[in-house]
């Protein structure tokens, strides 16, 4: 069982950067999941941002974000991070991080379907 709980959301300007943090409690060892990083505008559907391999050297992004968002995990610290460069207003929404008891990111990992663990989110806001 995986419970999350994500931090550092706050209102940027277009330009700035922002790190968002996931506090990871699991039952198993965080080397067993695959972690995600998702995000959700009102009204719209919850987009998969990016997604890193249980061996944490392959992640895989959004188009949107490729080049100015990074995701990293810290096991020491049970965490898992988003670095946000260049935000735009396209990146105001909730953020989300999951866990998915899986060594890779499946080709679907976008929908979020098989992960776990679902926090409350964090806020992110993107003024221009």
């Amino acid at each position: 069982q995986v419970q999350v709980a994500e931090s550092g959301g706050k209102m940027a300007q277009t330009g700035e950067s922002l790190t968002l943090s996931c506090a990871i409690t699991s039952t198993f060892d965080l080397d067993n999941y695959s972690l995600g990083w998702f995000r959700q505008a009102p009204g719209t559907k919850r987009e998969g941002v990016a997604c890193i391999n249980r061996d944490r050297w392959r992640p895989y992004y959004v188009d949107s974000v490729k080049g100015r968002f990074t995701i990293s995990v810290d096991k020491a610290k049970n965490a898992a991070y988003l670095h946000m460069n260049d935000l735009k207003p396209e990146d105001t929404a909730t953020y989300y991080c999951a866990a998915h008891w899986y060594a890779y990111c499946r080709s679907d990992w976008s929908s979020g379907s098989s992960f776990e663990g679902w926090g409350q989110g964090t806020q992110v806001t993107v003024s221009s």
